[in-house]
This record gives C-alpha cells, structure tokens and sequence, in this order.
C-alpha cells in the first residue's frame, strides 16, 4: 500500500460512467440498506482519487481485522467482551487512532489514506469497527450523535456506545453529555434522537459530508461538485442532494448539469421550501438557455 502523501485537493481524471468503481456506488445507490456493503463502498469512493492504486492489498487488510477479531473474542457471548476486543484489535493491535493534530486533513475521510495511515475522522474510524464487528455476526451501527461520529454495539437488550476516534473506549452518559457540550456548548443536552441508528447509506454520506464541506470552505467548487456526484450516486433519491448539486454546477457554469440536478431535487423533494427552491432555481437556469 503506498503511504506517499497525494497532492494537495487530488482530484481523479476524468472517467468513463463504467469505470468499476462508480459501478459500485450505481449498484449501492439502488440497492437496500441491508444488501449495501459498506466496506466496498467506501474502499470504490477512495478509489476513486486513486485510481492507480490497486484495492486488493486494502480489502486483504481489512480482513485480517475481521479474522483478529474474531481471534480475540473467545467471549463473545457477553457484549463487553465484544467491546473490548474491536478495541483491543483496532486500535491496539492495528493501531488505529483519532488524527488529533491534522483533523482537518482530508486524508482522514478515504479509506484508502486511512488504512495507509493508520487514523482518521470518527466516522472513518467508526465504519472499520462496524465491518470488524458486522464480519462475526455482531449488531453494530452508527449513531446519529451530533457532530462526533459514534457506534453501538447491542446484543439482545443490552447495549454499548464506543468512541472509535478514542480508541474504542465505552461511552457512559457522562461521557457523552461531555462530548456534546464541549461540540454545542454548554446548554446542549443529550436528546432522545442522539441514540437513534443511521443508516449504512447515511454513514457513508456522513463521511463524503467531510470532503464536500471542506471543498465548499476552500472555494473548490469543481471538488465540490465532483463529490456531491458521488453523494448522488449512492443515494440517487436525496432531493437536498440534487439541489446542492445544482446550485454548485450553476456556479461553475454548467447550466445543462444544473437543470439536470434541480429537475432531479423537484421530483423526489417531499419538503415543499426545498421543491420551492429548485423550482425557482429551474426558472433562472431556463432563462441562461434562451
């Protein structure tokens, strides 16, 4: 695996619509959240920036913490026993951690950098102990804690939060209450929802999320536009997607893509401000065609 730093904002070349790994997002975008496989997702979404680099070395690696796993837990009728051994083998044996010094790298949301470094954001993170977990039958999801990413591991009534960007470490309710306060200040307090599961789908949005943000923040808007792409092609029938998409594909000028993305958001929008918005947004686009 080559751990060599990629220039500044990679962008991939340009590919054709059959190129394998957007066939992988196509497929995940119409399939269900329960056929979706999160590893290969995520490994064809790096790959996409790395289109030279073969996935096979990073499928291997993966794995061999799903056999680690499965070596370590000579337990795993009791879910601490579970607990402890995604972090023994995660970030003990394999050495995963939080980057706490360069967060903002976007390194930390592709996989593939992940793997070859070794840390990365919660959510990446995260999803390593969900295939680790997933791989011996286990139930184990992300969690829609707010600005942190989170899992949980049940095992009939019983349940654990952990922290994957703390090294697997279990979250009590002090804990958590910490953690969103010290995110949403001290008024912020712990909300029902906050325990609710994500879905596969949305997890993988949560970690492209990362990417897009930072190319918005950077005026990138060809890197935001090549990611919102991406976003669309797993999840083809999220309306806000189609209208972010629209909207960047406006700036930069690309008035066929744009209508192409509102006609999409005003078809699958249930929100009627959002169908609102796209359909004003059409009115102007039409009017640059003329």
């Amino acid at each position: 695996m080559d751990t060599n730093r990629p220039p500044e904002n990679p962008h991939a070349p340009d590919q054709p619509e059959d190129n394998p790994h957007q066939m992988v997002l196509r497929a995940a975008g119409v399939a269900t959240d329960d056929e979706m496989d999160v590893a290969a997702v995520a490994l064809a979404l790096a790959a996409l920036d790395y289109p030279d680099r073969a996935l096979a070395p990073y499928v291997a690696h993966l794995s061999e913490i799903e056999a680690a796993t499965a070596a370590g837990c000579a337990d795993s009728a009791h879910i601490d026993a579970r607990a402890d051994v995604l972090a023994k083998v995660i970030a003990g044996q394999f050495g995963y951690a939080g980057d706490q010094t360069s967060y903002n790298d976007m390194q930390n949301a592709n996989m593939m950098q992940v793997i070859d470094r070794r840390k990365g954001l919660p959510v990446a993170l995260g999803l390593i102990y969900i295939i680790a977990a997933r791989a011996q039958g286990w139930t184990c999801a992300g969690l829609n804690f707010p600005g942190h990413f989170l899992i949980r591991l049940e095992l009939g009534s019983t349940r654990r939060i952990l922290n994957p960007f703390d090294g697997g470490v279990k979250m009590e309710i002090p804990q958590l209450r910490s953690l969103l306060k010290g995110m949403a200040g001290e008024g912020a307090e712990l909300q029902p929802e906050y325990y609710q599961p994500v879905s596969n789908r949305d997890v993988l949005l949560r970690l492209l999320n990362n990417i897009k943000g930072r190319a918005f923040q950077s005026n990138d808007f060809i890197r935001a536009a090549d990611i919102l792409h991406r976003m669309r092609m797993i999840s083809p029938a999220a309306a806000h997607l189609g209208y972010e998409h629209g909207m960047v594909h406006a700036r930069l000028g690309n008035v066929p893509e744009a209508l192409a993305a509102m006609n999409a958001c005003v078809e699958h929008a249930e929100d009627p401000k959002l169908r609102q918005l796209a359909e004003q947004a059409l009115q102007q686009l039409r009017l640059k065609m003329n």
